[in-house]
């Protein structure tokens, strides 16, 4: 079916551009087809490992490639856009670490190695054959990837249906029902001038995990006009780049609506050319979505072809984005994709979007920073870091409205904060010995020295259980900057819609940091001494020009560990004065 292919160049101006964070369709176009061979390595590699395993009620898998040979003899530009469709490669992974052990579903295994012939089907319909063949059924759903699924009721949950075209017409049929009829439910295609995506709403292995049923969308008119207004976003911001992603991007994965000012969205080096996404707030959000996954995508393909980072020894980092620490290869995939999306705010002239770019470029550049200085960067990798660096740094120069400016220097600080009280533990001895210093100051026998730079070392972060997300200030910043009178109904119950919110946080992000002071040491004073309180502290003192603001928001856990061994017999504001003290950090 495929001929001995040669190893993959990337002409040197795509292999700038990518270490750039850039790629135009050309440099797209080089990933693509690095893309698709490795992708068939992979089904190669299934195929072999599946070549004793049972087939429950389906045909032998090589039945399954003869027909998607046989299609591809016939329609190969269509079987060929077939086999590196997204969930394919999504198919292909899982089921291999199945097969080797490294993962496991529910479903029985003949069901995972039968998606082979689903594929086979799907190509056998679009090349117009008359065939028969029979696909899994899971949880009452048939699947023809990239087409649809069919509603099999009334059967177990793991059975197999038969797909057929005959006839003139070559009429396709799934568990004799027709394709188009009641039970059929057809993929949607996003259309925009210049773009169509697949809303993938059946596919098992659409969701980048373990496989799910089929959820279709009840309705796809909103999916279709927040399409078409990201799209228009997107080629007013770079129109270039907007083709790029065209030609890169297959389909969209639905999923449910998410807060307000807080999307989630996902992708997988698995899966190239998609992007998992909640229903967006509007095209703009949504066009950035598109850009921070398709940047993944990129980066996912590009280390496909070469290697970025090795071993660095299971160390965990500070990533700006997440709550939780990440490991080397995750802090690069988030540098390379938020300096994207920090690209893409820069050119989105109004209040919100300048926020937007004021926070991603600092968080970012401090990304990049400590992943540069990390000894598990191959020689490439270190190029890429650098050259991502070099083209941000004038950026961090760029004007940004003094109000907003100041927002964005309060969600950083309060992320970074709020993850060091959750992920950092300092050493008890060295607690117990301040607050022994502490205490001698406080009775006249000795002064109250700060911390020793050993009680300041960073330890290896910890897993920690956070209260609240770590953005619930920075999605209150957002709802401040873009829809001032939503903001003023959020005071009377804010954690009503922005979940974790409180009246302080209110307070502090409109300024009002006198009365959130007041307020946040209050909640320590009488034991909800959590991290977000402590940096809400910190917060409000630093923005009042209280000194103990800088030493709370360096030292949060430093601070909430002694508070605790003094048995809350101590002011905060003070506490985090005294952890100001030179030779600290």
């Amino acid at each position: 079916m495929y001929q001995t292919a040669r190893p993959h160049v990337l002409p040197p101006q795509s292999f700038d551009e990518l270490l750039g964070g850039g790629g135009g369709p050309a440099t797209v176009g080089a990933l693509r087809a690095g893309e698709r061979s490795w992708r068939l390595l992979v089904v190669r590699a299934l195929l072999d490992a599946a070549a004793t395993e049972p087939t429950g009620p389906l045909p032998p898998l090589t039945a399954g490639w003869r027909l998607l040979a046989r299609a591809r003899s016939v329609a190969e530009p269509e079987v060929e856009r077939l086999l590196t469709y997204p969930a394919v490669g999504m198919w292909a992974a899982h089921t291999l670490r199945r097969l080797r052990g490294t993962a496991d579903d529910e479903a029985p295994l003949w069901v995972e190695t039968g998606y082979l012939h689903a594929l086979a089907a799907s190509a056998a319909v679009r090349a117009g054959l008359e065939f028969r063949t029979a696909v899994p059924v899971r949880h009452g759903w048939a699947v023809l990837p990239a087409l649809g699924a069919m509603r099999v009721p009334d059967g177990p949950d793991w059975g197999a249906a038969e797909v057929s075209a005959s006839g003139g017409d070559r009429e396709v049929r799934v568990a004799g029902r027709r394709l188009g009829g009641p039970d059929w439910h057809a993929l949607t295609e996003l259309r925009a001038d210049g773009c169509t995506l697949l809303l993938d709403d059946t596919d098992p292995y659409r969701t980048l995990r373990r496989p799910v049923v089929p959820e279709p969308v009840d309705g796809t008119d909103e999916w279709q006009e927040l399409f078409r207004s990201a799209w228009e976003v997107l080629t007013a911001t770079g129109r270039e780049e907007a083709r790029a992603l065209a030609d890169g991007l297959v389909s969209v994965v639905p999923r449910p609506r998410s807060e307000r000012f807080r999307p989630r969205s996902a992708s997988s080096g698995d899966a190239f050319g998609t992007a998992l996404a909640s229903v967006p707030d509007d095209g703009e959000q949504f066009a950035s979505t598109l850009v921070h996954e398709f940047q993944h995508n990129k980066l996912s393909a590009f280390m496909h072809l070469f290697t970025l980072y090795g071993d660095d020894g299971a160390r965990l980092y500070y990533a700006p984005w997440r709550d939780d620490p990440r490991p080397l290869g995750g802090l690069l995939q988030g540098v390379y994709a938020f300096f994207g999306v920090t690209s893409f705010w820069r050119r989105r002239d109004h209040p919100l979007g300048r926020f937007e770019f004021a926070l991603w470029r600092a968080q970012t550049a401090h990304a990049l920073d400590v992943v540069g200085r990390s000894d598990g960067l191959t020689e490439l990798g270190r190029r890429l870091v650098a050259g991502l660096a070099e083209q941000l740094r004038p950026w961090l120069a760029e004007p940004v409205d003094r109000r907003i400016g100041a927002l964005a220097d309060l969600v950083v600080a309060d992320h970074r904060a709020t993850w060091r009280a959750y992920h950092l533990r300092p050493d008890p001895d060295v607690v117990r010995a301040l607050a022994a210093k502490w205490q001698e100051g406080r009775s006249g026998a000795g002064r109250a020295a700060g911390p020793s730079r050993t009680a300041a070392h960073d330890a290896a972060p910890v897993p920690g259980k956070p209260v609240r997300a770590f953005d619930t200030r920075a999605v209150l910043a957002r709802w401040l900057l873009a829809d001032r009178a939503g903001f003023e109904e959020l005071r009377d119950e804010p954690g009503a819609t922005v979940a974790g919110a409180r009246p302080e946080d209110l307070d502090l992000v409109t300024g009002r940091t006198a009365e959130a002071l007041d307020a946040y040491w209050a909640l320590v004073a009488r034991g909800e001494g959590t991290p977000e309180n402590w940096v809400g502290l910190g917060l409000a003192a630093r923005a009042e020009g209280d000194p103990a603001g800088d030493g709370l928001l360096a030292h949060p856990e430093l601070a909430a560990a002694l508070y605790a061994e003094l048995d809350g017999r101590a002011d905060p504001l003070e506490l985090g004065r005294r952890l100001t003290a030179p030779g600290l950090g």
